[in-house]
Protein backbone atom coordinates (compact mmCIF):
# COMPACT_ATOMS: atom_id res chain seq x y z
CA UNK A 1 0.00 0.00 0.00
CA UNK A 2 1.76 3.14 -1.30
CA UNK A 3 -0.14 6.77 0.40
CA UNK A 4 0.76 9.98 -0.64
CA UNK A 5 -0.25 12.56 1.95
CA UNK A 6 -0.40 16.21 1.02
CA UNK A 7 0.82 18.37 3.76
CA UNK A 8 3.20 17.89 6.51
CA UNK A 9 1.63 19.54 9.28
CA UNK A 10 0.00 17.89 12.46
CA UNK A 11 -2.61 15.77 10.51
CA UNK A 12 -0.25 14.47 7.86
CA UNK A 13 2.41 13.79 10.01
CA UNK A 14 -0.22 12.02 12.64
CA UNK A 15 -1.72 10.49 9.65
CA UNK A 16 1.93 9.24 8.38
CA UNK A 17 2.96 7.65 11.39
CA UNK A 18 -0.28 6.07 11.75
CA UNK A 19 -0.27 4.14 8.23
CA UNK A 20 3.08 4.08 9.14
CA UNK A 21 2.66 1.49 11.31
CA UNK A 22 -0.04 -0.23 9.74
CA UNK A 23 2.82 -1.24 7.30
CA UNK A 24 1.96 1.54 4.77
CA UNK A 25 5.02 2.68 2.01
CA UNK A 26 4.20 6.80 2.91
CA UNK A 27 5.59 9.32 1.14
CA UNK A 28 4.84 12.76 3.06
CA UNK A 29 4.82 16.18 0.63
CA UNK A 30 5.39 19.46 2.20
CA UNK A 31 5.15 22.64 0.12
CA UNK A 32 7.39 24.56 2.73
CA UNK A 33 9.01 22.30 5.73
CA UNK A 34 6.88 20.12 7.93
CA UNK A 35 5.08 21.73 10.47
CA UNK A 36 5.45 25.47 9.25
CA UNK A 37 2.12 26.84 9.16
CA UNK A 38 -1.01 26.44 11.98
CA UNK A 39 0.15 23.44 13.52
CA UNK A 40 2.88 24.86 14.93
CA UNK A 41 1.22 28.24 15.46
CA UNK A 42 -1.30 27.02 17.47
CA UNK A 43 -1.47 27.52 21.59
CA UNK A 44 -2.55 24.23 22.18
CA UNK A 45 -5.62 24.07 24.50
CA UNK A 46 -7.30 20.61 24.57
CA UNK A 47 -10.65 22.50 25.01
CA UNK A 48 -12.48 19.31 24.60
CA UNK A 49 -15.53 21.20 26.73
CA UNK A 50 -14.90 24.62 26.00
CA UNK A 51 -15.29 24.56 22.29
CA UNK A 52 -18.73 22.24 23.01
CA UNK A 53 -22.07 23.98 22.36
CA UNK A 54 -25.04 22.56 24.60
CA UNK A 55 -26.81 19.75 22.46
CA UNK A 56 -23.38 18.98 20.48
CA UNK A 57 -23.12 15.23 19.95
CA UNK A 58 -19.05 15.90 19.05
CA UNK A 59 -19.14 16.16 22.98
CA UNK A 60 -17.90 12.77 23.78
CA UNK A 61 -15.47 12.84 20.79
CA UNK A 62 -13.67 16.09 21.99
CA UNK A 63 -13.59 13.83 25.66
CA UNK A 64 -12.44 10.85 23.77
CA UNK A 65 -9.55 12.80 22.13
CA UNK A 66 -8.49 14.52 25.04
CA UNK A 67 -8.30 11.45 26.98
CA UNK A 68 -6.21 9.31 24.71
CA UNK A 69 -3.86 12.26 24.69
CA UNK A 70 -1.70 11.56 27.89
CA UNK A 71 -1.13 8.19 26.18
CA UNK A 72 -0.19 9.28 22.92
CA UNK A 73 1.66 12.21 24.26
CA UNK A 74 4.29 9.17 26.53
CA UNK A 75 3.96 7.21 22.90
CA UNK A 76 6.17 10.22 21.25
CA UNK A 77 8.52 10.97 24.04
CA UNK A 78 9.55 7.71 24.12
CA UNK A 79 10.00 7.32 20.49
CA UNK A 80 11.43 10.83 19.91
CA UNK A 81 13.05 11.92 23.45
CA UNK A 82 10.45 15.15 22.97
CA UNK A 83 8.47 16.39 25.78
CA UNK A 84 5.25 17.84 24.21
CA UNK A 85 4.27 19.75 26.98
CA UNK A 86 1.01 18.05 27.81
CA UNK A 87 -0.54 18.99 30.66
CA UNK A 88 -3.61 18.46 32.57
CA UNK A 89 -4.07 22.17 33.76
CA UNK A 90 -7.61 22.43 34.40
CA UNK A 91 -9.40 25.57 32.57
CA UNK A 92 -11.63 28.89 34.42
CA UNK A 93 -14.21 30.24 31.91
CA UNK A 94 -14.60 33.32 33.51
CA UNK A 95 -17.91 35.16 33.67
CA UNK A 96 -17.77 39.04 33.35
CA UNK A 97 -21.53 39.96 33.54
CA UNK A 98 -24.24 38.02 35.63
CA UNK A 99 -25.83 36.92 32.29
CA UNK A 100 -22.32 34.95 31.07
CA UNK A 101 -22.89 33.19 34.14
CA UNK A 102 -26.10 32.41 33.89
CA UNK A 103 -25.53 30.36 30.74
CA UNK A 104 -22.50 28.85 32.15
CA UNK A 105 -24.36 27.77 34.73
CA UNK A 106 -27.03 25.78 32.02
CA UNK A 107 -23.41 24.63 29.64
CA UNK A 108 -22.27 23.05 32.70
CA UNK A 109 -25.34 20.90 34.16
CA UNK A 110 -25.80 19.51 30.80
CA UNK A 111 -21.81 18.59 30.80
CA UNK A 112 -22.38 17.01 33.56
CA UNK A 113 -25.14 15.08 32.68
CA UNK A 114 -22.81 13.95 29.80
CA UNK A 115 -20.49 12.44 32.69
CA UNK A 116 -17.59 15.40 32.14
CA UNK A 117 -16.65 17.18 35.17
CA UNK A 118 -17.93 20.69 35.33
CA UNK A 119 -18.22 23.51 38.22
CA UNK A 120 -19.64 26.83 38.65
CA UNK A 121 -17.69 28.88 40.98
CA UNK A 122 -18.28 31.79 43.21
CA UNK A 123 -15.60 34.80 42.61
CA UNK A 124 -13.67 33.57 45.65
CA UNK A 125 -13.86 29.99 44.55
CA UNK A 126 -12.21 30.59 41.48
CA UNK A 127 -9.58 32.96 43.27
CA UNK A 128 -8.91 29.90 45.30
CA UNK A 129 -7.79 28.04 41.96
CA UNK A 130 -6.34 30.96 40.12
CA UNK A 131 -5.10 33.37 42.62
CA UNK A 132 -4.77 36.04 39.44
CA UNK A 133 -7.84 36.92 38.38
CA UNK A 134 -9.62 40.05 38.75
CA UNK A 135 -11.63 40.75 41.94
CA UNK A 136 -14.22 41.74 39.21
CA UNK A 137 -15.96 38.40 37.75
CA UNK A 138 -19.13 37.18 38.36
CA UNK A 139 -18.03 34.12 38.95
CA UNK A 140 -16.46 31.05 36.56
CA UNK A 141 -16.92 27.78 34.96
CA UNK A 142 -14.16 25.25 35.95
CA UNK A 143 -13.28 22.06 33.76
CA UNK A 144 -10.60 20.33 36.38
CA UNK A 145 -10.07 17.72 32.75
CA UNK A 146 -9.07 20.11 30.19
CA UNK A 147 -5.72 20.08 29.26
CA UNK A 148 -3.06 21.91 26.87
CA UNK A 149 -0.23 20.47 24.81
CA UNK A 150 3.03 22.54 23.12
CA UNK A 151 2.37 22.41 19.62
CA UNK A 152 5.94 23.48 18.39
CA UNK A 153 7.38 20.04 20.66
CA UNK A 154 4.46 18.64 19.56
CA UNK A 155 5.68 19.00 15.99
CA UNK A 156 9.16 18.08 16.58
CA UNK A 157 7.91 14.96 18.60
CA UNK A 158 6.05 13.85 15.28
CA UNK A 159 8.72 14.90 12.89
CA UNK A 160 11.58 12.89 14.43
CA UNK A 161 8.78 9.76 14.57
CA UNK A 162 8.00 10.30 10.96
CA UNK A 163 11.51 9.96 10.22
CA UNK A 164 12.17 7.11 12.20
CA UNK A 165 9.15 5.34 10.93
CA UNK A 166 10.94 5.04 7.48
CA UNK A 167 8.31 7.80 5.78
CA UNK A 168 9.89 9.85 2.71
CA UNK A 169 9.83 13.16 3.65
CA UNK A 170 9.42 15.46 0.18
CA UNK A 171 9.59 19.33 1.41
CA UNK A 172 9.99 22.57 -0.90
CA UNK A 173 7.59 20.43 -3.29
CA UNK A 174 4.33 21.54 -4.85
CA UNK A 175 1.60 19.88 -5.42
CA UNK A 176 0.14 20.81 -9.02
CA UNK A 177 -2.89 18.29 -9.02
CA UNK A 178 -4.69 15.84 -7.69
CA UNK A 179 -5.22 13.05 -10.33
CA UNK A 180 -8.23 10.97 -11.13
CA UNK A 181 -8.10 8.63 -13.36
CA UNK A 182 -11.83 6.36 -14.50
CA UNK A 183 -13.14 8.02 -11.04
CA UNK A 184 -10.30 7.31 -9.09
CA UNK A 185 -7.76 9.29 -7.47
CA UNK A 186 -4.17 7.48 -8.36
CA UNK A 187 -2.24 10.27 -7.27
CA UNK A 188 -0.52 13.80 -7.75
CA UNK A 189 1.52 15.91 -9.81
CA UNK A 190 4.42 17.43 -8.62
CA UNK A 191 6.43 19.91 -10.12
CA UNK A 192 5.20 18.02 -13.38
CA UNK A 193 6.28 15.00 -11.72
CA UNK A 194 3.83 12.30 -11.37
CA UNK A 195 3.32 10.61 -7.82
CA UNK A 196 1.43 7.31 -8.06
CA UNK A 197 -0.34 6.41 -5.08
CA UNK A 198 -3.08 3.62 -3.59
CA UNK A 199 -4.12 6.77 -1.51
CA UNK A 200 -4.32 9.74 -1.38
CA UNK A 201 -4.78 11.89 2.54
CA UNK A 202 -5.83 16.02 2.07
CA UNK A 203 -4.29 17.18 5.04
CA UNK A 204 -3.06 20.64 3.39
CA UNK A 205 -5.21 22.82 6.03
CA UNK A 206 -6.27 26.27 4.72
CA UNK A 207 -5.03 25.48 1.79
CA UNK A 208 -6.83 22.23 0.47
CA UNK A 209 -9.58 23.75 -1.78
CA UNK A 210 -7.04 25.86 -3.49
CA UNK A 211 -5.15 22.32 -5.47
CA UNK A 212 -6.26 21.74 -8.62
CA UNK A 213 -8.56 17.85 -8.69
CA UNK A 214 -10.34 18.54 -5.30
CA UNK A 215 -13.52 17.30 -6.12
CA UNK A 216 -15.82 20.11 -5.83
CA UNK A 217 -18.69 18.58 -4.15
CA UNK A 218 -16.26 18.47 -0.77
CA UNK A 219 -17.16 21.69 1.64
CA UNK A 220 -14.65 24.62 0.44
CA UNK A 221 -11.85 25.00 3.32
CA UNK A 222 -10.54 28.98 3.67
CA UNK A 223 -8.49 30.36 5.83
CA UNK A 224 -9.19 32.34 9.23
CA UNK A 225 -6.57 34.41 10.62
CA UNK A 226 -5.40 34.16 14.12
CA UNK A 227 -3.21 36.43 16.32
CA UNK A 228 -0.81 34.93 19.54
CA UNK A 229 1.06 36.83 21.56
CA UNK A 230 3.24 35.37 23.81
CA UNK A 231 4.42 36.97 27.29
CA UNK A 232 6.66 35.79 29.83
CA UNK A 233 6.19 36.43 33.31
CA UNK A 234 9.01 35.92 36.09
CA UNK A 235 8.64 34.21 38.37
CA UNK A 236 5.70 32.37 36.42
CA UNK A 237 2.05 33.30 38.64
CA UNK A 238 -0.67 31.98 36.66
CA UNK A 239 -1.43 28.29 36.78
CA UNK A 240 -4.63 27.20 35.18
CA UNK A 241 -5.80 27.91 31.41
CA UNK A 242 -8.10 30.64 32.19
CA UNK A 243 -10.83 31.70 28.77
CA UNK A 244 -13.01 35.37 29.11
CA UNK A 245 -15.10 35.83 25.91
CA UNK A 246 -12.50 35.20 22.76
CA UNK A 247 -9.55 36.32 24.88
CA UNK A 248 -8.01 33.07 26.48
CA UNK A 249 -4.49 32.22 28.35
CA UNK A 250 -2.29 29.29 28.21
CA UNK A 251 0.36 29.20 30.83
CA UNK A 252 2.84 26.81 30.31
CA UNK A 253 4.30 26.29 33.46
CA UNK A 254 8.02 27.60 32.73
CA UNK A 255 6.80 31.60 32.76
CA UNK A 256 5.69 31.78 28.95
CA UNK A 257 1.97 32.96 28.76
CA UNK A 258 0.36 31.92 25.39
CA UNK A 259 -2.63 34.79 24.89
CA UNK A 260 -4.69 34.70 21.77
CA UNK A 261 -6.88 34.92 19.96
CA UNK A 262 -8.36 36.80 16.90
CA UNK A 263 -10.65 35.61 14.28
CA UNK A 264 -10.26 37.26 11.14
CA UNK A 265 -11.51 36.51 7.85
CA UNK A 266 -8.46 38.03 5.65
CA UNK A 267 -8.14 35.59 3.11
CA UNK A 268 -4.56 34.99 2.84
CA UNK A 269 -3.08 37.77 4.38
CA UNK A 270 -0.54 37.17 6.89
CA UNK A 271 0.63 39.78 9.83
CA UNK A 272 0.08 40.95 13.62
CA UNK A 273 -1.80 43.98 13.80
CA UNK A 274 -2.34 46.61 16.32
CA UNK A 275 -5.36 45.80 16.31
CA UNK A 276 -5.24 42.35 17.21
CA UNK A 277 -2.66 42.71 19.64
CA UNK A 278 -4.47 45.32 21.39
CA UNK A 279 -7.80 42.81 21.21
CA UNK A 280 -6.45 40.20 22.53
CA UNK A 281 -4.25 42.24 25.84
CA UNK A 282 -7.16 43.94 26.40
CA UNK A 283 -9.11 40.71 26.80
CA UNK A 284 -6.45 38.94 28.85
CA UNK A 285 -5.86 41.77 30.92
CA UNK A 286 -8.97 42.63 31.67
CA UNK A 287 -9.51 39.11 33.78
CA UNK A 288 -5.60 38.36 35.21
CA UNK A 289 -4.04 42.60 35.25
CA UNK A 290 -0.70 41.01 36.55
CA UNK A 291 -0.10 39.90 33.66
CA UNK A 292 0.27 43.91 32.34
CA UNK A 293 4.03 43.65 34.40
CA UNK A 294 4.95 40.91 32.11
CA UNK A 295 7.53 40.93 29.35
CA UNK A 296 5.82 40.72 25.25
CA UNK A 297 8.08 38.16 23.97
CA UNK A 298 7.10 37.30 20.23
CA UNK A 299 3.99 37.76 18.14
CA UNK A 300 2.63 35.78 15.62
CA UNK A 301 -0.10 34.73 13.16
CA UNK A 302 -1.73 31.85 11.09
CA UNK A 303 -4.53 30.47 9.35
CA UNK A 304 -7.42 28.05 11.04
CA UNK A 305 -8.09 25.81 8.24
CA UNK A 306 -12.55 26.23 8.26
CA UNK A 307 -14.88 24.26 6.53
CA UNK A 308 -17.94 26.51 6.64
CA UNK A 309 -18.86 24.77 10.42
CA UNK A 310 -16.65 24.69 13.14
CA UNK A 311 -18.05 21.28 13.38
CA UNK A 312 -18.29 20.22 9.98
CA UNK A 313 -14.27 19.35 9.19
CA UNK A 314 -13.17 16.75 6.50
CA UNK A 315 -12.40 13.39 7.47
CA UNK A 316 -12.13 10.31 6.29
CA UNK A 317 -12.87 8.50 2.66
CA UNK A 318 -14.10 10.97 -0.40
CA UNK A 319 -16.55 10.92 -2.97
CA UNK A 320 -13.78 9.76 -5.43
CA UNK A 321 -12.36 6.38 -4.70
CA UNK A 322 -8.85 6.94 -3.26
CA UNK A 323 -9.05 10.51 -1.75
CA UNK A 324 -8.93 10.93 1.97
CA UNK A 325 -9.51 13.93 4.55
CA UNK A 326 -7.82 15.62 7.35
CA UNK A 327 -8.72 18.76 7.06
CA UNK A 328 -11.02 21.66 7.64
CA UNK A 329 -10.47 21.39 11.93
CA UNK A 330 -10.89 24.99 12.43
CA UNK A 331 -9.76 25.62 16.23
CA UNK A 332 -9.40 21.94 17.66
CA UNK A 333 -6.72 20.68 14.81
CA UNK A 334 -4.66 19.62 17.50
CA UNK A 335 -7.31 18.36 19.83
CA UNK A 336 -7.89 15.93 17.25
CA UNK A 337 -4.84 15.48 15.55
CA UNK A 338 -4.69 11.51 16.69
CA UNK A 339 -8.38 10.84 16.35
CA UNK A 340 -7.93 12.06 12.54
CA UNK A 341 -5.03 10.35 11.88
CA UNK A 342 -6.72 6.77 13.58
CA UNK A 343 -10.07 7.38 11.52
CA UNK A 344 -8.33 7.94 8.27
CA UNK A 345 -6.13 5.07 8.58
CA UNK A 346 -8.96 3.08 9.42
CA UNK A 347 -10.90 4.51 6.00
CA UNK A 348 -7.86 3.78 4.17
CA UNK A 349 -7.39 -0.08 5.07
CA UNK A 350 -11.45 -0.86 5.67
Amino acid sequence: MRVAIVGGGVMGCASALALAARGAEVVLLERSVPGAEASSAAAGVLGAQIESREGSALIATFAQARADYGEWARELHAASGIDVGHRVSGLLRVARAEDEKNEMSRSARWQREQGLRAEILTPEEARRIEPELTETIHGAAYFPDEAQVDPRALLRALIVCVGRASVLVRSSVTVQRIVVEAGRCVGVVLDGETLHADATVLAAGSWSSLIPGVPDALRKIRPVRGQIVQLDERPPRVRVLVASGEAYLVPRGDGRVICGSTMENVGFARGVTAGGVHAILNGVLGVVPSLARAEVTATWSSFRPFAGDETAWLVGASPVRGLFLATGHHRNGILLAKATADRVTEAIYA
